[in-house]
């Protein structure tokens, strides 16, 4: 397995390292308390992110340098969004989808020059995609553009919660007045920093992007304040807790909502698909775009992606099946957890667009029995202002 720059500082936390996509992933923490008992486990990790602030190792997701001539023109074509109108120090949420229209990840693009990209992926998916790029770069006759995996030279950490801004205020001025989706690249000390703010909780936050030979550096002037762990105001939080965070907020994950087989048209990703992107004087067709087209002009997707509040203390897992009250099949579950800000069971699943009106009363079918579920509004949890 791979190990990120981060591994020492997560082993010096107590970590519960797992595999993760052929990477040592922190699950959950355990730091001993000077005042007695500790910190850790997912339900304290998540509501340390929801009330105060959390640190996540994120290095494990890929980084990907698209640069040169043609490095737009390419990146249009990869992805699902309109990138032409992207000014730099901007982010954008997208696509990358296959010639049937289904997703093969969902990406971060980060347009840091008129021609100077950076594609932020799963790690999953990141040697596929990196053949996909190939593959179509290969597509633009006389492609002057150089495509670079970063992501072993480099690290990733996000910093998230209500209280973070007031943390990062003390290094920069500038960080706390940047708007949701863009960034700034920071000189701190020896470290070039990429610093967006940008996040997969629902809160707010940031996330940087350092040289790996930096991290200790930074962990340091960043972490200062988990000398005392029972008093700091942001600790570190695993993959548990990123998972729940995620769920609450209605953010979908690759291998659940989106995957290669299911249409990009179902996931409720609209705003991430620039459909007739080929209409623009810049435009160009990207890959899959012609399938999305016909699915959208025949009626659009069976199923549509949709929130359940699920009854009763059992949660609703993966692959579970979703039924009507009268007992017909109408679809299946993809996530589901117990909400530990809302302390109920909640789950995302894919439903026949006839049953997905909100407070459509269903049933989950588990192997101890079926579970009595209704339609959510989503994301399920908002933060405060």
């Amino acid at each position: 397995m791979h190990r990120t720059p981060v591994h020492p500082f997560h082993l010096e936390h107590g970590a519960k390292m797992v595999d993760f996509a052929g990477w040592e992933m922190p699950l959950t923490y355990r730091i001993e308390l000077e005042e007695g008992g500790a910190y850790g486990g997912v339900h304290a990790e998540h509501k340390q992110v929801r009330e105060s602030g959390g640190f996540f190792d994120v290095s494990h997701m890929g980084r990907v340098s698209i640069k040169g001539r043609h490095a737009r023109r390419l990146v249009e074509k990869l992805v699902s969004r309109r990138i032409s109108d992207m000014e730099p120090k901007q982010c954008r949420y997208a696509l990358v989808l296959n010639q049937d229209g289904g997703v093969k990840d969902d990406v971060l693009v980060y347009r840091l020059a008129d021609d100077d990209f950076l594609l932020v992926v799963n790690a999953a998916n990141r040697e596929k995609l990196l053949g996909h790029f190939e593959v179509v770069k290969e597509s633009i006759d006389g492609a002057v553009v150089k495509i670079e995996d970063r992501t072993f030279k480099t690290a990733m950490v996000a910093i998230q919660g209500p209280n973070v801004m007031e943390v990062v205020s003390k290094f920069s001025k500038e960080i706390p007045s940047l708007k949701r989706y863009r960034f700034t690249e920071k000189n701190l000390f020896v470290m070039k920093l990429i610093v967006s703010r940008t996040g997969y909780t629902g809160e707010d936050g940031v996330e940087v992007i350092l040289p790996a030979g930096s991290v200790k550096m930074a962990l340091n002037l960043l972490m200062k304040d988990l000398g005392k762990p029972g008093e700091a105001t942001v600790k570190p939080a695993g993959l548990g807790a990123r998972d729940t965070l995620r769920l609450e907020a209605g953010m979908a994950l690759y291998g659940h909502e989106l995957g290669e087989d299911i249409p990009a048209l179902a996931s409720g990703l609209g705003f991430a698909m620039t459909i007739d992107k080929d209409e623009d004087e810049r435009g160009e067709p990207y890959v899959g775009m012609e399938a999305v087209k016909r699915l959208r002009d025949a009626g659009g997707p069976e199923r549509t992606l949709v929130g359940l509040f699920v009854e009763g203390k059992r949660t609703a897992r993966p692959h579970c099946p979703v039924v009507t009250t009268a007992g017909d099949e109408i679809g299946e579950v993809t996530s589901g957890c117990v909400s530990p800000t809302l302390e109920r069971c909640i789950a995302m699943a894919y439903v026949h667009r006839d049953h997905a009106a909100e407070g459509t009363a269903l049933r989950v079918r588990t192997e101890k029995g079926e579970l009595e579920a209704a339609i959510a509004p989503m994301p399920f949890y908002k933060p405060g202002k």
